[in-house]
């Protein structure tokens, strides 16, 4: 099945009348883009969509385990790691880690996800999570992504239409990743077809990984975040700023070890630690973006 549905593919694997996902759309209860001009539905929201939604379900009522899910955030690991929170770090990419808390196997995930249509982060209902009640989402920190290339730019990429016209090596990361969700949006924007690019055989399943392969020569180029392209040495390219937030349920916030993590970042050695990683804004970390 397509990674994006039509919504006669949506209506079809939702067993719905195509009127009744018009309807869902116009309310803005389903998740979906407009980014190409006709509505598609990313199927990996929609399944998260249906699991927000589940009646009766047991297990969501259970405390969940001490994991943080998500995407991998250089600075958040540190925290987690110093701060003597004890949580456990299990970091696939952002949509990975919704689909963990939603199934009740994280306590909090941290995401990077943008909406094409709007153009604003991580925002609940266009991830399939409207129908959590006792959502929150925290801001951790704005971040610098571009384009990863060798020392030098040896290919000489300053865009993504680059890419293609360099016919340059494209490391890529799995699909879910906030970083694969906003290649493709750049993509779009810049009128680049994925089929005119080359694309590296494996995805690289966190940022160390995309700018070793990079370091390594595997790939000449890839979209990321600037602290990964210091930590390889790299030069950096930046073309956004996004927005890195963490979400989990209200309850889970008072858990002991959310609150060593979140307390831990108030103090000096915190702030002095992000201040030597590049690309990294914390001055509205732990803002409330979401309280259902």
């Amino acid at each position: 099945m397509n990674e994006y549905l039509t919504t006669a593919e949506v209506a079809d694997y939702l067993r719905l009348k195509e009127r009744k996902v018009y309807d869902l759309v116009r309310q803005g209860h389903i998740p979906c883009s407009r980014a190409t001009g006709k509505l598609l539905f990313p199927r990996q929201h929609i399944d998260m969509w249906l699991l927000s939604h589940l009646e009766g379900d047991q297990a969501q009522r259970l405390p969940p385990p001490p994991v943080l899910a998500g995407s991998q955030d250089p600075l958040l690991e540190w925290a987690v790691r110093e701060s003597g929170s004890d949580l456990a770090s299990l970091c696939h990419g952002s949509g990975d880690g919704v689909r963990r808390l939603l199934e009740g196997k994280a306590m909090l995930a941290g995401i990077h996800l943008l909406n094409a249509t709007t153009g604003r982060y991580n925002e609940p209902a266009a991830l399939g999570l409207g129908g959590v009640r006792d959502l929150i989402v925290l801001h951790w920190a704005k971040r610098r992504q571009g384009l990863l290339v060798a020392p030098g730019n040896p290919r000489g990429l300053h865009t993504v239409s680059d890419i293609a016209t360099q016919g340059a090596m494209l490391a890529r990361r799995q699909p879910g990743a906030g970083a694969a969700q906003l290649l493709h949006c750049l993509l779009q924007q810049a009128g680049v077809e994925p089929t005119a690019l080359k694309w590296m055989a494996h995805a690289a399943l966190s940022e160390e990984d995309l700018a070793l392969a990079i370091a390594q020569g595997e790939a000449d180029v890839g979209l990321g975040m600037e602290a990964a392209a210091q930590r390889q040495q790299l030069d950096f390219i930046p073309l956004v700023e996004e927005s890195f937030d963490v979400v989990m349920h209200r309850r889970s916030y008072f858990e002991p070890s959310v609150q060593a993590l979140f307390g831990f970042v108030r103090e000096p050695r915190f702030a002095q630690r992000a201040s030597t990683l590049r690309g990294y804004d914390v001055s509205q970390l732990g803002r409330v973006l979401y309280n259902a």
